[in-house]
């Protein structure tokens, strides 16, 4: 049996709500009580932060298909050295995960390259083409721990209507992406008169309402279980509350971009800003942020969606959308911590216990017989970015050469620390 005593630690409990000085017991994989563990390895926290590990929702990883943008070994090394233990993986493959044989492919894959969890999502309809549902029951059966088109709506209400009313009844999970497909064709910006100013193609932030509105209308038909991956703007996070309200099964995330920048920060065009949906106007960046710490908005993901260098040194509106986040998800969630927006105990419950609770997950907590899935960290070490030391095989951050403070000290996966170390070539 394999013991661990973490001394001198801050604590940060999401469950609880606490921020406090103490220590933490890890035996074979799991938190325990301290008593006893006289045989443990010590290792002196110095007074830093000891958190759950992040459990990061929407991640794209390109394999099968774009092993050269990300493959499993990659992302996985780049999760760790981000404090992310848990990684729940988009289908957004090529080809799709709509398959259960694309699944096992995915586990055992994952199983054994990356040193961190991963969790497959399956896609909702067959090839992501919105005609046809995936075999949902057979994929749950797989190992999918959820159900989405990614960024491709399913247009046909009927369609989704039917996909929803079969997960419902299977007690799975439905990951929506809000936003009016048709307005939303070809925009590489939020309307407004920046975007205008600017020659760029937009669309308006009420896309994004309409495209929630009619979800919220099918889940409510349906009384299926959905998570909105990223709800962005002031008029959707209304429609959102009321949801909530009515008592509808939904949740709803937002990425860090949308978080901690705004549309201004397009201005040179510099493509690595370019994510879907456009970043929004300055209003509703700090309408998500309040959301967020009032617990409206449930989750922050990094929606890490890497892209090569030739997908990217494009012409602003030619360029493919994404931005990797992985290992800038945590120095970017403590701008917020920084600027008095939200504390830590209130960010990591975004960050880590509320995605482990909406996929029934026993991690992001601190409390015994929870597994010891840890990120030790100092909220306040200083540092600038530079993108050609991430893991990540693509570079695509928008934080390159950005002044940040965060710097992840350690990450365990069952009690076992995680080496940090280059993975070219994998």
């Amino acid at each position: 049996m394999t013991a661990t005593l973490f001394t001198n630690a801050r604590l940060i409990d999401p469950e609880h709500g606490t921020d406090t000085l103490g220590t933490l017991a890890v035996r074979d994989g799991r938190i325990v009580a301290p008593q006893g563990l006289d045989d443990a390895e010590t290792v002196d926290c110095g007074g830093k932060c000891l958190a759950p590990g992040i459990v990061d929702i929407g991640v794209k990883v390109s394999e099968p298909g774009e092993r050269h943008k990300e493959s499993f070994r990659t992302a996985g090394m780049a999760a760790a050295a981000g404090g992310v233990t848990t990684i729940v993986t988009r289908p957004d493959t090529k080809p799709a995960i709509d398959t259960p044989e694309v699944v096992e492919f995915v586990r055992r894959r994952a199983n054994e390259v990356a040193p961190v969890n991963v969790l497959p999502m399956a896609a909702l309809t067959r090839g992501r083409e919105g005609r046809e549902m995936a075999e949902i029951g057979f994929l749950l059966d797989a190992g999918a721990v959820a159900f989405t088109d990614c960024d491709r709506v399913v247009e046909n209400p009927k369609v989704f209507s039917r996909c929803l009313t079969y997960a419902a009844s299977l007690g799975a999970l439905v990951v929506g992406h809000p936003q009016e497909p048709t307005l939303s064709a070809g925009a590489a910006a939020t309307s407004g008169k920046f975007a205008a100013l600017r020659g760029l193609p937009a669309v308006s932030p009420l896309a994004e309402r309409m495209g929630l509105d009619r979800d919220i209308a099918v889940v409510e038909m349906t009384n299926a279980r959905y998570h909105a991956d990223q709800v962005t703007t002031a008029r959707a996070l209304r429609r959102l509350e009321r949801a909530k309200e009515a008592g509808l099964d939904i949740t709803a995330g937002v990425s860090i971009h949308h978080l901690t920048l705004n549309e201004l920060d397009v201005g040179d065009y510099r493509t690595f800003f370019k994510v879907k949906p456009p970043l929004r106007a300055e209003d509703d960046r700090l309408a998500s942020v309040a959301a967020v710490a009032s617990g409206l908005i449930d989750v922050i993901s990094s929606m890490h969606t890497p892209q090569d260098e030739e997908s990217k040194r494009l012409p602003f509106e030619e360029a493919a959308s994404g931005a990797i986040g992985l290992e800038t998800l945590l120095p970017a969630a403590m701008r917020l911590c920084h600027a008095g927006q939200i504390d830590l105990p209130g960010l990591w419950r975004a960050l880590s216990l509320n995605p482990s609770k909406r996929l029934g997950l026993e991690t992001g907590r601190l409390s015994p017989g929870a597994p010891a899935d840890l990120v030790l960290f100092d909220p306040d070490a200083p540092f600038i970015m530079n993108r050609f030391k991430l893991l990540s095989k693509s570079k695509n951050t928008p934080f390159d050469e950005a002044r940040m403070q965060g710097k992840v000290l350690g990450t365990w996966v069952a009690g076992r620390r995680i080496d940090i170390a280059p993975a070219s070539g994998a």
